[in-house]
């Protein structure tokens, strides 16, 4: 590897690639190559991608969620955390319960157990913010199907809440809604047409004219709502990317 390099990089092998490529992710780059190429090889290729590495990083670092106020750093008093669509700061408190509890009054109110040590706090405290997001978000998905599934009788046999890394919902063969629980630190309105949208999958399973004609019947400006999701949509989906089900 080359010492004089702006960046770190690992390389990983794989019989399923033809030829080397560079993948950039928050934190890491990696090389994927055949099995075959020689690693004096991989690292001249790395150094004469230097530039584009360099700007890759720089982008991703500019558009990540601590930057776009959805997620703190560190879960203490005074970082901010997103919350339908806008921020509001965190304020840890000292408390006799036996775990971390979260309420929700001008901004998270995070009652730390005073017998926890405080190496586990930051652990803890995103563990019990992201319980508490969960159940908000199923709350107010029930609500929401309430308002929108009679219109068209597009009533779902169930509705989950979920961790999905790369979508913001679902609808199975048997009308089982999924719908991703960080869409609770976007705009309601946002997640109001993610709701809508899986909905109407209920009725048309594609994405035809159809099915768009019947999201605009249900919510005429869907268009503005799912164009916030093409802009912020990455970042957001990025906020708790190493959390799983």
């Amino acid at each position: 590897m080359f010492t004089n390099l702006p960046f770190s990089y690992r390389i990983r092998r794989s019989h399923r690639v033809a030829n080397a490529r560079i993948v950039v992710k928050p934190g890491l780059v990696e090389i994927v190559a055949p099995l075959q190429i020689p690693e004096h090889k991989l690292h001249k290729f790395v150094q004469a991608k230097q530039e584009w590495v360099t700007q890759a990083l720089k982008k991703m670092e500019a558009s990540s969620p601590q930057q776009s106020g959805f997620m703190p750093t560190e879960y203490k008093s005074g970082a901010d955390m997103a919350y339908q669509g806008k921020v509001y700061p965190l304020t840890v408190l000292p408390s006799k319960l036996k775990r971390v509890k979260i309420e929700f009054i001008d901004g998270y109110k995070v009652h730390i157990p005073v017998a926890m040590n405080a190496d586990e706090h930051n652990h803890q405290i995103k563990e019990a913010l992201i319980r508490w997001m969960k159940k908000q978000t199923k709350q107010l998905v029930e609500q929401l199907v309430e308002v929108h599934a009679a219109k068209q009788q597009l009533f779902p046999r169930t509705i989950s809440i979920k961790t999905q890394k790369s979508r913001w919902g679902s609808c199975g063969i048997h009308n089982d809604i999924n719908i991703n629980w960080l869409l609770i630190m976007a705009p309601k309105e946002v997640l109001e047409y993610v709701v809508v949208h899986e909905l109407c999958h209920i009725k048309v399973k594609n994405h035809s004219s159809q099915f768009w004609t019947l999201v605009a019947e249900h919510m005429p400006d869907y268009q503005n709502r799912r164009n916030w999701l093409k802009k912020q949509g990455r970042s957001l989906m990025m906020a708790f990317s190493e959390q799983s089900n």
